[in-house]
């Protein structure tokens, strides 16, 4: 007997806080391209600020959770919930110019790829790509410790170096001056390097960056599908790579009674693009022949194998981790998870959610993917939206502010 919709077996009914319709960012300053009708090019760049965090408090969380920012920021988080609808990542996507511009950029640091050991799997669409020949670059520190590898920090200062000229090369002339306001959610969406940690609000940050370049007129309703089947997919893949290279401290972690320790949105959209799929139920999680067929091209399936690859509930007094962490890029690590001459086999073979993730377990009883997706929006307004912890680090400016 499957859970009720509503509670996904969290233990009690999740009821979503935030009452939004999918809508796209209003536009904070005129859009791209056009005219302001005053004739000065910068007229636009002006009141632009640095964000900083502004919930000090539980009244502040409140304060947040009930104000216009957050109902714009969740309208843009099913604005993108709507169109992932019925894709797959591997189809092919027309580039707005925004997106042209990161594929542009991938090609200039291409030469950076070349130069550092190749790893076997091909970031061909964003800018991340050049991030993902940093952690390569970034040799791993001999240690005893499971998790926090500090050549982690090695990474990050070199992604800090780079990714100013990105932000400013993202920018039309008239929009420079936003750079200082978008500059901080980029640099946060990758973890902490103090902390060597990395959790959903890190991914709540990168969103929150996507939602600024749609503020600013960049990224149109017409780039939803590629925002996410081509730019957020790229940064999982990114942040995986990250993970299973320096171990990242789970911020946040819920342990076996979370969905992932590291992100939630891949559930959310991923099921989403699976509503009124005529083959893939959500108990297909368990059928390993179904991930491997269907894995790259649906991000909940993509999602769910990680976690049976990394979840630590399979770590534990095995040297599954050891396993993992050698392979040489993600893509053998989610060979690894699905191919029965992997030694990680016993430890991730059907079954093993109900001891390792109960509540992915629970979640594929759910007899419809409309009724997962929904859930899975509530979830994330409850879980990580109105969670103290996580929302005291968000960042505010003038494209999202603290109202």
């Amino acid at each position: 007997m499957g859970p009720p919709s509503s509670q996904l077996h969290t233990g009690r009914p999740v009821q979503g806080l935030i009452q939004a319709e999918p809508q796209m960012p209003p536009l904070a300053v005129p859009a791209a391209g056009t005219s302001s009708g005053s004739g000065s090019s910068s007229s636009s760049s002006a009141g632009f600020v640095q964000p900083s965090k502004a919930i000090q408090d539980a009244e502040g969380l409140k304060t947040f959770l009930q104000g216009k920012t957050v109902k714009s920021f969740v309208a843009f988080i099913l604005s993108l919930n709507q169109a992932a609808a019925g894709t797959k990542l591997s189809q092919a996507f027309e580039l707005s110019p925004c997106l042209a511009l990161l594929r542009g950029m991938l090609d200039d640091l291409w030469a950076l790829v070349d130069a550092t050991p190749p790893v076997q799997q091909s970031l061909s669409h964003c800018m991340l790509a050049d991030l993902w020949a940093l952690v390569d670059a970034a040799p791993l520190v001999q240690q005893s410790l499971r998790y926090g590898n500090p050549a982690f920090r090695t990474w990050f200062a070199a992604m800090m170096d780079r990714t100013p000229q990105w932000v400013g090369k993202l920018l039309p002339l008239e929009l420079q001056g936003a750079a200082v306001e978008l500059l901080p959610y980029l640099l946060d969406s990758f973890g902490n390097p103090t902390r060597i940690d990395y959790g959903t609000g890190h991914e709540t940050t990168f969103v929150a960056f996507l939602y600024c370049l749609a503020a600013l007129g960049l990224v149109t309703e017409a780039d939803r599908q590629a925002l996410v089947c081509v730019v957020f997919n790229r940064y999982l893949e990114l942040m995986r790579h990250i993970q299973t290279t320096y171990w990242l401290e789970p911020a946040g972690s819920h342990g076996v009674w979370g969905l992932d320790d590291y992100q939630f949105l891949p559930f959310v959209w991923g099921s989403g693009q699976l509503i009124g799929h005529p083959l893939i139920r959500p108990k297909s999680i368990h059928n390993e022949e179904l991930l491997g067929m269907y894995g790259d091209d649906y991000m909940y399936l993509a999602a769910v194998t990680f976690v049976k690859a990394v979840k630590k509930g399979a770590l534990q007094e095995t040297s599954m981790l050891d396993d993992v962490s050698s392979a040489p890029s993600w893509a053998k690590v989610k060979e690894g998870a699905l191919q029965e001459t992997s030694p990680m086999l016993d430890e991730v073979k059907k079954g093993a959610l109900q001891e390792t993730s109960p509540m992915l377990d629970d979640v594929s009883s759910v007899p419809s993917w409309a009724k997962v997706n929904s859930g899975m929006v509530k979830m994330y307004q409850v879980e990580v939206l109105s969670k103290f912890p996580i929302m005291q680090h968000f960042l505010f400016g003038s494209l999202l502010p603290f109202e």
